[in-house]
């Protein structure tokens, strides 16, 4: 007679023992952190990433950022953030070039020790990320879309190009962003103080990393105290407890800006700027970089002799005067905004055969993301409408100025999640079929 306690055969073979790791460990946090930093280390290393450029005076080091934390690290306070004497600025939040000035006074300014260290600090966020996206999809869309989310996060290698070549914010934004919405999803469950502290702290840090962030503010709010009233939980002492974490953690970099400046900053001070950037007579819906002070010499000389508040108010106006002058071409041109965000900005500058390939795989994504959502609102799957306010609100600035690829990355986490969903339900749609 058969052992009764005996319920499977051992594992044999290489095949068999990975099996057996994947069903043990795929649910490890510690263990998708863990390899996901890794590949993102070995990429920086063996891509020799860190090996930035020496001919553009180091700026594509970081860019403004970059010069601004140069200027730190060298004694010259929160200024130049174009890489040559411009004196204080406001042009970018201040949380990550304090942190590049941090490295740069412990590894060099501009040195390949600080690019090696603030790419692996970003793939440290990066790889982070995988815990909120996996408690985020377990908690709407369940245990197995939340592996196979944080899986494709932790080894995706788009999802690494960010953190792995580009000395910036990006990654700490969808980090700080992907906790916030994870809180925001789940303080209807929880009582007491520390959760509308912890949403003030990650509100006020996100703003001091990245002010598009801050669009999703109100809806998160808002949703979280409309769930928790359904639950008669009361939440007014909460969002009071919040808002004054959160004004708490802005208002000194408020008040440095105002003496600085002498009028009132919302942190920082360039949206007039990057508003004409994206908007005149040439506006075709991308980045008009030759209309950039680092650009263009003009420009440069412009920003130097007016300083940056009367350069960013005589640029703010030159768009608004534009918009109200040219409202149907402002519309057509946001339209093809809306459209570039979604499906990828033209590249006339690579190879003919790659800038499409590119496009189809970035326009594939957001449609699989939408049809997710789609599914996800028909189903009633908790969380479904936050996920639909997220992807309303955040890119709705990007419309009206120009976008990115870049852009898109702090709500790649939660796009990534309905693309493994729809996928999911395909599957078990095409298993019941058959």
């Amino acid at each position: 007679m058969a052992d009764p306690t005996i319920t499977a055969p051992p594992v044999k073979g290489t095949l068999g023992f990975i099996r057996h790791g994947w069903r043990t460990g795929r649910t490890s946090l510690l263990g998708m952190v863990v390899i996901a930093f890794v590949f993102r280390l070995g990429l920086i290393v063996i891509g020799h990433t860190y090996k930035f450029r020496t001919d553009d005076n180091h700026f594509s080091f970081g860019w403004e950022m970059g010069s601004i934390g140069r200027s730190l690290a060298l004694g010259q306070g929160f200024s130049n953030p174009f890489g040559v004497s411009t004196g204080a600025t406001a042009w970018e939040p201040p949380l990550y070039p304090f942190l590049i000035a941090a490295v740069f006074k412990l590894f060099g300014v501009y040195t390949h020790g600080s690019a090696v260290v603030l790419l692996a600090i970003n793939s440290i966020f990066s790889a982070l990320t995988c815990i909120p996206i996996f408690w985020i999809a377990k908690r709407s869309f369940g245990e197995n879309v939340a592996v196979w989310s944080a899986w494709l996060w932790a080894l995706a290698p788009f999802v690494m190009y960010w953190c792995t070549r580009w000395v910036w914010e990006t990654s700490l934004a969808a980090l700080l962003l992907t906790l916030i919405f994870w809180l925001a999803l789940v303080i209807e469950d929880r009582d007491g103080w520390k959760p509308w502290l912890a949403f003030g702290l990650l509100w006020g840090a996100a703003a001091l990393t990245n002010t598009s962030l801050l669009a999703f503010l109100p809806a998160s709010g808002l949703w979280a105290w409309i769930r928790r009233s359904k639950h008669g939980r009361r939440s007014f002492a909460g969002v009071v407890l919040a808002s004054a974490v959160f004004v708490a953690c802005i208002a000194p970099w408020m008040a440095r800006d105002y003496q600085r400046f002498g009028r009132f900053i919302l942190i920082r001070s360039n949206f007039g700027a990057e508003l004409r950037i994206g908007n005149g007579p040439n506006a075709d819906g991308t980045w008009q970089q030759y209309l950039h002070p680092t650009q263009d010499v003009y420009e440069m000389r412009r920003y130097r002799q007016m300083g940056e508040m009367a350069y960013v108010a005589a640029r703010k106006q030159e768009a608004t005067a534009f918009i109200r002058n040219h409202y149907p071409q402002f519309i057509g041109v946001s339209a093809k905004r809306f459209i570039y965000y979604w499906a990828g900005v033209p590249r006339l500058a690579e190879k003919p055969a790659l800038a499409p390939l590119k496009n189809s795989v970035f326009l594939a994504s957001s449609v699989l993301a939408l049809w997710g959502l789609g599914r996800a609102l028909r189903k009633r799957q908790p969380g479904a409408w936050l996920f639909f306010w997220l992807i309303l609100c955040y890119p709705a600035m990007y419309y009206f100025v120009f976008p990115h690829p870049r852009y898109r990355h702090p709500i790649e986490p939660e796009l990534g999640m309905l693309i493994v969903y729809i996928i999911s339900e395909a599957e078990r749609k095409g298993t019941r079929s058959t």
